[in-house]
């Protein structure tokens, strides 16, 4: 249990001085995290999605927007929006689970064999459809997101799979006149050209940002916004922090990416949205900016990009 506890939840942050908003959290895998050697006792339990939502607030998190992006996770996400006022949605078939609805199985270049589920029996146009009429029947989902390229975890012919799903996806966003939240893992060439030669939706965030300067400095050019996760408070990732530095504040959000990328020095343990003023202070010190000030910019942003909660 000793081992357990160590790589439980960190202890709560310090809370930020005005509220910002988590711009992406996959709240349905955060909810169901259980720690390494789990007994089943309540002090290494999962907190319930109300306990989870109230940890964030009192740090200064009371607002996020819950990301669902497979076909269990676009339906839970249609669901808890309506029921939860902290909560706006955002819903897409994420491209590695738009290879497998494609019955693509090929080893990418993450070396992993495909390990399809029952749910990937849907078909590529079925779980598209789904988004779209998710997307289309609730008020509260401003986004269409995660969606884009991941070329680590795809070959020839799973890329060709992506690139189709993608371009729905940016169709389907600029239809509805939603944000679009793009997954770019190896491919930030191959997304800015898709995004170029389809015209991006006016509103455009690359989650999870993982590029430097070069990539920032195309985002600042065509008012595409930049959200920062966990890893711009890792060490080794000057590249980030440069590109932090490169970007105008108003086209910069923060985000966990929860249940994934817990903030520094809390790598390897369970994120969850509570944690973000680590990544927001880290965010501050990298710009040299005043945090109560980057707190009221991202939070105007945040609401330009995904309107009032």
């Amino acid at each position: 249990m000793a081992r357990a506890r160590e790589r439980g939840w960190p202890a709560p942050p310090e809370p930020l001085p005005l509220p910002v908003v988590d711009n992406h959290t996959h709240l349905e895998t955060v909810v169901g995290w259980r720690a390494p050697g789990w007994d089943g006792t309540d002090e290494s339990a999962p907190p319930s999605l109300a306990a989870q939502l109230e940890r964030a607030a009192r740090v200064g998190v009371p607002r996020l927007v819950q990301v669902g992006c497979d076909v269990a996770a676009v339906r839970w996400t249609d669901e808890v929006v309506r029921e939860h006022a902290a909560l706006l949605g955002a819903v897409a078939i994420h491209p590695n689970e738009a290879v497998l609805h494609a019955g693509v199985h090929e080893v990418a270049p993450d070396g992993l064999d495909p390990d399809p589920a029952p749910h990937h029996d849907l078909a590529l146009d079925e779980a598209l459809d789904l988004v779209a009429r998710t997307a289309r029947g609730n008020p509260r989902i401003r986004a269409i997101g995660e969606t884009g390229l991941d070329f680590f975890r795809a070959g020839p012919r799973g890329r060709e799979v992506q690139l189709e799903a993608f371009r729905a996806h940016v169709a389907l966003a600029k239809e509805l006149g939603l944000a679009l939240q793009i997954h770019d893992r190896d491919a930030h060439d191959e997304v800015v050209e898709v995004l170029l030669r389809d015209g991006a939706p006016e509103r455009t965030v690359f989650h999870c940002f993982s590029g430097g300067p070069g990539l920032a400095a195309v985002a600042a050019e065509h008012g595409w916004f930049c959200s920062f996760a966990g890893p711009v408070s890792f060490p080794s990732n000057e590249h980030l922090r440069d590109a932090a530095r490169a970007l105008p504040a108003e086209l910069l959000l923060v985000e966990t990416d929860a249940p994934y990328l817990t903030v520094h020095p809390h790598r390897g343990r369970p994120n969850a949205p509570y944690l973000l003023p680590g990544t927001v202070r880290a965010l501050a010190d990298a710009r040299g900016a005043d945090l109560a000030e980057l707190c009221a910019t991202l939070s105007r942003t945040s609401e330009a990009v995904y309107g009032a909660w």
